[in-house]
């Protein structure tokens, strides 16, 4: 119930701040709709005033509340259908150009007739529904809001914004799952991990792991698969669920156990070339295959007869299930030797430490509040870990709550004496944790049912959406981006979503959900008509009422039509996932779309593009990953566009059109991993892109002609460039150079410079004017001689990749000193490894006796240490050196060796992804190193590509 005051309130606040636009025009209405569109703004402020209410009362509320409310949301989406229908279709009010003005205002009455006499007759009719639901809540006794702030369950939540905008930089280590120490070790038994593979049975093993939802059993699965994933030929990891695509969960398993053996056509094989091709491929391999979430034994055997018959390699399968009769029946087969685990709830012992540890934590995470831990949080939890978690959550962004508010709070939830927590009893513990939240909190949370079950979630991805939603504004001196960020910690402070991998920088890059939690919110979500989910994991009945925002999530032959008798002339938002095959941009209404997500999408032709381009107010456009290869001219008339992502797409250049999206703000393009860049737009001047804040992933060489407009964004943040190609001492190349210490003193935050072959980033130490001192990250590859002086004075800075060829003793020595410098790393272009390179690496070896030292002391706030090159010499460590460093990363081919690192004081992991082409020396010495009891040494052989 809850859920439409935390949605509709949002879309009241975006509807109202459009209304007054409206308003504020003074020829775009026609005469006496002015007063109506003032009506429904003061009745619609009203409402927003009366849901406010709502947020703050018990959850006490009948089905005629309910209904009210559902209309009030949807009479306030359909104001803002009509108002964003027809915004684009009024040309600019000539009000503000005085010359002739009266003919002017004539001119434009005359030609505007027509959409503002449909807008009048739109608002007309408006104006009555919003007074027909007025009598109505007063006919049918639709009461207002009592006890307010008197309910143990709902509590109005306020926080400041600014408390939460910054988040410590931080790593994500590996960490074993709490209270199973036992279960980890008699399943790694089981299957054999620390045995040669010689040892091991030569049979396949397939280990069931059982529990009750939440209970930790993908937790358990996923710590098998990550400790076991280096002894195995090939390894693939798939969520099943209870609604699944058979054809999709095998294609899933090809591209991971064939991550370098890229197919094209795999979209369009059918599910028996599919089986057909995997078995052909499993078959001489020794593999590990994960398959989470089965729900009935049926589908366990479709998925067994996908495997081949005979493994005599000892290869390994993982089922997690919720159902015992499930989990027996993948190990019934009598010719495979197979294990049943059932995951039991955490004694009080465990529980209380994982509470512990979660509290802290989320502290940890966003601030460092004092909590309140009490015994009755979680011992209503009963054990069962995702509640816990979730409880955790709640207590640590209530730090004011006394334990007297936390009893009753608990007793209120769980009234009765329940020895065991059942499926109702988590529901009322997401409950809780979802009325819990501000009403912009909930709208956030909701937001996530757009996405997969078990898919990583970028997020950056989530918070430019939730942004091009209206879902964020500024507010308290903060941009749209940082207040996005503010709500994306308090997600993770909360424990709604959990953090998988992290940047460089030390933030989050993305996250997941666990799938009870987005279980529960595509419930609600559904419930109250806020996005409608088709196909994917979940069962959800097709919405009666008209659809707002559209994910598709599955494109098999069970869901290819699922959309078919859907009215979808009213979707503002369309994520899709895997095929465009069987949906038809027809369908839309080009007046309202607002956000088109196509990330990965198969079959994306010509047409489609053309379609898009006809989606006049469209703000957010991601074809990242998509077979496209050219970008229509057209693209000028999206004049709302914020926001495109062309990255990993065949894309090489924009149409000279797009210099007139005046209201862009994130360009992406180009492959970071290949080095191909998108050619620097042609006409870049302040008044047509004024806005740019990011431009990200371009190509420069001497025919560009748009280097020179580069001194106009003076509003740009990122600014990087894949691949450099200059001619020494060309105009280009000086342009470059200005425009680039111009940027630098007007607020360039991120630079990025690969430059293979032109010199350029050498000439960087000779820049004449001061520092660019606003960087916070850097990143200078290609054929660095030398870091440049200035990079001292840089006390900005926190993250910094430099290229292998300056990996030398004084390199850190001259780094040692930055202040806020959280990560360093040292890699080779992934475009060409030049062998010249390699005798770079070998000349700063033997200038150095050997050995690579790094200093004592310095580095204090230094975590994280990479370096990603062909050969790694020697690196040696002192005892006082790099205090705050929690982890070295190291990919390559030949490897000398690590001295010291068991003496730093704060390391906790050590990776190494050894190349399959190393040789028995490096493989020695990397078997020498694991032998290091502190810190974790973690090994993954990787197949070159």
């Amino acid at each position: 119930m809850e859920l439409v005051v935390g949605a509709s309130n949002t879309t009241m606040r975006s509807l109202l701040g459009k209304l007054g636009g409206l308003l504020a025009q003074e020829y775009a209405l026609m005469s006496g709709v002015r007063g109506d569109v003032q009506y429904i703004n003061d009745e619609l402020a009203s409402m927003q005033a009366f849901l406010r209410d709502l947020s703050t009362a018990p959850d006490r509320h009948d089905n005629r509340l309910k209904d009210w409310m559902k209309q009030i949301r949807d009479m306030g989406y359909d104001i803002e259908d009509c108002i964003d229908d027809f915004a684009h279709r009024i040309p600019r009010d000539p009000s503000s150009d005085f010359k002739c003005l009266f003919i002017r205002t004539r001119f434009y009455e005359l030609r505007t007739w027509w959409p503002r006499r449909n807008i009048a007759s739109k608002i007309a009719e408006l104006k009555v529904r919003a007074q027909q639901i007025g009598k109505r809540r007063r006919r049918y006794g639709v009461d207002n809001p009592i006890n307010l702030n008197n309910g143990p369950l709902v509590r109005a939540v306020t926080y400041e914004i600014a408390e939460h905008q910054l988040t410590g930089h931080q790593l994500i280590v590996t960490k074993e799952p709490v209270g199973v120490t036992a279960d980890m070790k008699k399943l790694e038994d089981w299957l054999d991990l620390d045995k040669p593979v010689e040892m091991c049975d030569k049979e396949r093993i397939v280990l069931s792991i059982a529990g009750f939802g939440g209970v930790g059993k993908t937790t358990i699965a996923m710590a098998l698969y990550q400790n076991a994933r280096d002894k195995f030929d090939c390894r693939a990891s798939v969520t099943v669920s209870q609604n699944y695509d058979q054809g999709a969960v095998l294609r899933m398993i090809l591209k991971q156990v064939k991550p370098h053996e890229s197919d094209p056509n795999i979209e369009g094989r059918s599910h028996s070339e599919l089986m057909e091709e995997l078995k052909t491929y499993l078959a001489e391999k020794r593999y590990l295959l994960l398959i989470d979430d089965i729900w009935s034994a049926q589908t366990w055997e479709n998925i067994r007869k996908c495997l081949p018959h005979n493994d005599k390699k000892g290869s390994r399968v993982i089922v997690t299930t919720r159902f015992q009769a499930v989990g027996s029946a993948a190990c019934s087969r009598r010719a495979e030797i197979n294990f049943l685990h059932s995951v039991d709830f955490l004694s009080d012992e465990e529980s209380k430490k994982l509470f512990d540890q979660s509290v802290s934590e989320s502290n940890n995470n966003i601030g460092s509040e004092k909590e309140l831990p009490p015994e009755d949080v979680w011992k209503i939890c009963r054990g069962l870990p995702l509640a816990i978690v979730t409880m955790a959550g709640i207590v640590a962004s209530n730090p004011r709550k006394s334990i007297k508010d936390w009893k009753e709070a608990c007793n209120s939830l769980f009234p009765e004496l329940m020895p065991s927590l059942t499926l109702d009893g988590v529901t009322r513990i997401l409950d809780y944790c979802y009325n819990d939240l501000p009403a912009d909190l909930r709208t956030c949370s909701l937001y996530l049912s757009i996405f997969p079950k078990g898919s990583k979630i970028s997020r950056k991805r989530f918070t430019r959406r939730l942004i091009a939603e209206g879902f964020v504004s500024e507010k308290q001196g903060l941009s749209d981006e940082e207040v996005a960020e503010t709500y994306f910690n308090q997600l993770i402070k909360r424990k709604i979503i959990r953090p998988v991998e992290h940047s460089s920088n030390g933030k989050i890059k993305s996250f997941q959900v666990h799938d009870m939690v987005l279980e529960y919110i595509v419930s609600k979500s559904s419930e109250e008509n806020f996005i409608t989910v088709v196909g994917g994991h979940w069962l959800v009945p097709m919405p009666t009422n008209k659809i707002r925002r559209l994910s598709v999530q599955s494109s098999g032959s069970e869901h290819g039509n699922s959309t078919k008798h859907m009215n979808l002339s009213q979707v503002r938002s369309l994520t899709m996932f895997r095929s465009l095959d069987q949906l038809h941009f027809h369908s839309f209404n080009n007046g309202i779309l607002q956000v088109l997500d196509l990330e990965g999408c198969k079959g994306l032709k010509e047409k489609h593009l053309n379609d898009m381009c006809r989606m006049l107010v469209l703000k957010y456009l991601s074809l990242r990953q998509t077979d496209i290869s050219k970008i229509p001219s057209k693209i000028a008339k999206l004049e709302y566009l914020e926001t495109l992502d062309l990255r990993e797409t065949n894309v090489t250049e924009l149409p000279k059109s797009a210099g007139q999206l005046k209201r862009i703000i994130n360009i992406f393009g180009g492959n970071k991993s290949s080095r191909k860049g998108l050619k620097l737009p042609q006409e870049i001047t302040k008044e047509t892109m004024k806005a740019l804040r990011v431009l990200s992933g371009i190509e420069i060489d001497d025919k560009s002609t748009g280097v020179a407009g580069l001194h106009q964004l003076t509003g740009l943040r990122k600014l990087a460039i894949y691949k450099l190609r200059l001619q020494k001492g060309s105009e280009t190349l000086t342009q470059l150079g200005s425009a680039i210490e111009y940027l630098g003193s007007c607020g360039l935050q991120t630079l990025v410079l690969n430059d293979e072959g032109s010199d350029f980033i050498n000439l960087l130490d000779t820049m004449s004017g001061a520092p660019p001192r606003y960087l916070s990250a850097l990143e200078l590859s290609g054929n660095l001689k030398d870091v440049p002086q200035w990079i001292t004075k840089l006390s900005n800075l926190n993250k910094l990749t430099l290229s292998v060829t300056v990996l030398r003793t004084d390199t850190f020595v001259l780094l040692r000193d930055l202040p806020l410098l959280f990560s360093l790393t040292f890699s080779l272009s992934a475009a060409k490894q030049d062998e010249a390179i390699v005798d770079i690496i070998d000349d700063n070896k033997s200038q150095s006796g050997g050995v690579i030292y790094v200093p004592g002391e310095g580095f204090k706030s230094l975590k994280l240490l990479r370096f990603f090159a062909p050969l790694v010499p020697k690196l040696s460590f002192p005892e006082d050196a790099m205090p705050a460093l929690e982890r070295i990363e190291m990919r390559f081919e030949a490897f000398e060796g690590l001295f010291g690192v068991d003496t730093l004081k704060s390391l906790k992991e050590v990776h190494l992804r050894v190349n399959s082409t190393a040789d028995d020396i490096t493989n020695f010495i990397v078997d020498d190193l694991k032998a290091i009891k502190a810190p974790k040494i973690i090994v993954d052989h990787v197949i070159s590509s």
